[in-house]
């Protein structure tokens, strides 16, 4: 990898998708599991275990867009 600041500002934005896809991806399994146990026993289980697949399904959709806009933002797109 060069050190141009070009590619600096490009892996720093990629990695702050990826970690803000993966907080989510943590929040909505471990959080709302726990967190909505005590008020709805059911759904917190069906949101821990269902749920956090539709978010992964989610979060897949939203990265490879994200990235797609990056990348022209950075002239690095397959075009």
């Amino acid at each position: 990898m060069s050190d141009k600041p070009e590619n600096n500002a490009y892996w720093a934005a990629n990695i702050r998708i990826v970690t803000w896809c993966l907080v989510i991806w943590a929040i909505v399994p471990f959080g709302f599991g726990i967190l909505l146990e005590p008020i709805m026993p059911g759904l917190a289980f069906w949101v821990a275990q269902q749920g956090s697949i539709l978010v992964f399904l989610a979060i897949i959709f939203f990265y490879a867009w994200r990235m797609n806009r990056l990348d022209r933002e950075f002239g690095v797109d397959e075009q």
